[in-house]
């Protein structure tokens, strides 16, 4: 299997977890901090952008947003759509 499209996979997984468990009352925050630690480990610096969770402290308004999974697929098309090609418009003339 392709890593990137593993990624998406787990991405997509998570989100899952966090559309469920994270929505727990006092364990969302929890739910968000390993959330965000499990992005920055699989893309990296990108990954820091799921922290944004940590400032919704009821856990209500990111439940409905596929952060993880929204990185995953950015990361995807800056890395070629997953297919392991070169990234489609380098911005080099055509010859």
């Amino acid at each position: 299997m392709n890593p990137a499209v593993a990624k998406l996979a787990i991405a997509v997984a998570l989100d899952i977890l966090d559309f469920t468990i994270g929505r727990i009352p006092g364990f969302e925050i929890v739910v968000d901090l390993a959330l965000g630690a499990a992005a920055v480990a699989m893309f990296g610096w990108a990954g820091l952008f799921a922290f944004w969770e940590l400032a919704d402290p009821t856990g209500q308004i990111d439940g409905f947003a596929p952060t993880l999974t929204l990185i995953a697929l950015s990361q995807m098309r800056k890395d070629g759509g997953g297919r392991g090609d070169a990234p489609r418009d380098t911005g080099a003339p055509r010859r």
